[in-house]
């Protein structure tokens, strides 16, 4: 796979929220995250696939094509083969979120307990415009201003808790929707 098939396969487009994250980079710091990730899959380094993209959305906010081109190097496989596991798996984020990414349960506790209409909520509080997101390819919807961005998120595990959201990696239960100005005033002074 050429790398201009590559960039055309990878849905990286711009968004608000690309300017909260630096570009992709080889550091060497990130080359030595890498290799110390790498040295547990001696028996296959294709098997350090997963840590090593979860390394760089951890870093850079989401996986770029010149992102999936390095991984690829570092495990000496064809572009491909990473692009295969980026697009399989709804966690690894082709495009850039906001500085705090949302994301609401939609499974059916949740549901019930008003996670769409938290959504909605969320949507209007901070101008996110979800008419464009759909479910797999290009879920997050991104904020003007590049600082929050949303997404449905399949079970998050607290179905007694209903309706439940993450920010970021911090972890919000009954979260009703007309509570969802101070779900985001907890972020805002940041």
């Amino acid at each position: 796979m050429s790398a201009s098939s590559l960039e055309e396969s990878v849905a990286s487009p711009e968004t608000p929220g690309s300017r909260c994250f630096a570009p992709f980079a080889v550091t060497p710091e990130l080359e030595a995250e890498a290799d110390e990730r790498i040295s547990h899959y001696s028996a296959s380094k294709r098997s350090a696939t997963l840590p090593l993209l979860h390394i760089v959305q951890h870093h850079f906010g989401f996986i770029s094509a010149p992102a999936i081109e390095w991984v690829a190097a570092k495990l000496e496989l064809e572009p491909i083969k990473v692009l295969e596991v980026v697009t399989f798996y709804p966690g690894f984020r082709q495009s850039a979120p906001g500085k705090f990414h949302i994301r609401v349960c939609r499974t059916l506790s949740c549901a019930m307990g008003g996670s769409y209409e938290l959504m909605e909520r969320l949507c209007e509080l901070t101008g996110i415009d979800r008419s464009h997101a759909d479910s797999h390819h290009h879920p997050i919807s991104v904020s003007p201003c590049g600082k929050f961005s949303v997404e449905f998120a399949e079970c998050l595990a607290s179905c007694g808790t209903a309706p439940v959201c993450m920010v970021n990696d911090d972890f919000h239960e009954g979260v009703a929707p007309e509570k969802a100005g101070d779900l985001l005033g907890k972020y805002a002074v940041e």
